[in-house]
């Protein structure tokens, strides 16, 4: 099955929100060495689930003073995320980089699928 199949037919279990807020330590490096330090740390990880979890950037700083960015996660079941999470956390993107200020979990539609009914659409 090629990637493209795979994110066609990905059905996350859970979607997670990390907020996270840049730390001066990621600030104060140079363009090329955070993209290295991403390519370093964090791709391996997201290569390593990428069968069970996807990873996207939003970048908030323009709007927040709370956080700078929004890390969704979607997993196909808890524990493929609980794994993702526990190798981030040997990282330093985990609170050295990056303080992770929140975690919100949950489930899209979660309201309709419970009571057998179709989701608002719009």
């Amino acid at each position: 099955m090629t990637s493209e199949i795979a994110k066609e037919n990905f059905e996350p279990a859970i979607t997670v929100f990390m907020l996270v807020k840049t730390m001066p330590e990621w600030l104060g490096m140079p363009i090329d060495q955070r993209f290295q330090e991403l390519a370093r740390h964090l791709q391996p990880i997201v290569t390593r689930y990428k069968d069970d979890a996807r990873m996207r950037f939003y970048d908030v700083e323009f709007y927040s003073t709370n956080v700078t960015d929004i890390w969704v996660w979607d997993a196909r079941s808890h524990e493929a995320y609980q794994l993702l999470v526990e190798a981030l956390r040997e990282t330093p993107f985990w609170d050295r980089y990056f303080q992770i200020v929140d975690i919100l979990a949950g489930v899209e539609n979660a309201y309709a699928k419970n009571y057998g009914r179709e989701p608002l659409a719009a």
